[in-house]
């Protein structure tokens, strides 16, 4: 990986070299000390990756992340030295593109090796991602959805990685508070961040939004939110759970294994949203629900920090729809009033 890192302080930027350097795969191509330097050399030479930090004099990680991926999108990762402190600069980020977050290496106990794992394991997993060019398929077990339920019984769920953040938040604020369906979101977040995004997200909306428990039943008019670094998915035909398989799928939690889950296991009718994101994920899911009769949206290039995701469902024609990000709320509450 060819790595760029933006840090302010030079002893940060410094040990950031240093555990780069742990893996021989990784080469750091530059280092900026602020925003304006690093807006600057990405467009000189562009590299996979860039380390951003969040707190900088005269423009912090989150504009620089947003005028990168406006010039010369890229990777980026937020390396942050207080996660919880910045948690709602880190979900600006990610609304502009940024992939993921993690804590600064700290060195206090152990090995140096044992304080960059990760760190090292979040590099690792994005360069797979974007080496990533087949992605994986999950075939669509076949299961017997048996008679359609009631009407009432209806289900939004929504996959989102890169940019998905901002989209969420004005999707959900966009929907009345009476919204006359559950919603399940499968957004790609560090698990450490999916409490405090839950937090954010019920800033922006009427709807409760919580993370999802094992065991936890989607229930109309509330919003259930991936929780951990396992995959969430619908167990029965209306409990969701939590599986660490596949093991190896670089997506997690992934929205493929929701999709899929959704399209065997409710017995209601599914909308299915993919939203902003690099890499595949979601929409082998979104097909295997289009086939199943159940409606499809996919959001545009126009209004996607990072059209990857929706691209590869545009391809393979999972989507019925492809929709700018501000029109999605309003379908669906048309495609639910025709269902009614």
């Amino acid at each position: 990986m060819r790595i760029g890192i933006v840090n302010d302080l030079a002893g940060i930027a410094a040990l950031l070299q240093r555990v780069v350097s742990l893996d021989p795969a990784n080469h750091v191509v530059w280092v900026a000390l602020n925003g304006a330097e690093a807006v600057e050399l990405c467009a000189k030479e562009t590299p996979d990756l860039i380390l951003m930090d969040m707190l900088m004099p005269a423009m912090d990680g989150v504009e620089t992340t947003r005028r990168i991926m406006a010039t010369t999108p890229c990777a980026i990762l937020i390396v942050s030295g207080s996660m919880r402190m910045n948690a709602n600069r880190i979900f600006e980020a990610m609304g502009h593109g940024a992939l993921d977050a993690v804590e600064t290496p700290l060195f206090d106990c152990g090995t140096i090796e044992e304080g960059s794992a990760p760190l090292l394991a979040k590099i690792a997993t994005i360069s797979r991602l974007i080496g990533d060019k087949r992605g994986r398929r999950h075939a669509a077990e076949p299961g017997d959805r048996g008679a359609r339920a009631r009407r009432h019984d209806r289900l939004i769920a929504i996959g989102a990685s890169a940019g998905g953040p901002a989209v969420l938040a004005m999707l959900l604020r966009d929907l009345p508070k009476d919204f006359p369906a559950a919603i399940v979101i499968v957004q790609h977040v560090d698990q450490k961040f999916a409490s405090g995004m839950a937090t954010w997200l019920n800033q922006s909306t009427a709807l409760p939004v919580r993370v999802a428990a094992e065991g936890d039943r989607p229930t109309v008019g509330e919003v259930l939110l991936a929780a951990t670094g396992d995959h969430l998915l619908l167990k029965t035909a209306d409990q969701v759970g939590y599986t660490p398989d596949p093991i190896d799928y670089v997506y997690r939690p992934s929205v493929d294994v929701f999709f899929h889950s959704a399209c065997r296991m409710w017995r209601g009718d599914v909308v299915g949203v993919l939203l902003t994101g690099m890499g595949r994920d979601g929409a082998l899911g979104l097909k295997a629900l289009r086939d199943r009769g159940h409606h499809t949206i996919a959001q545009d290039e126009a209004t996607s920090a990072v059209y990857g995701m929706p691209k590869a469902a545009a391809t393979i024609k999972a989507a019925i729809e492809i929709l700018p990000a501000g029109s999605i709320a309003s379908r669906l509450m048309d495609v639910l009033t025709v269902k009614a």
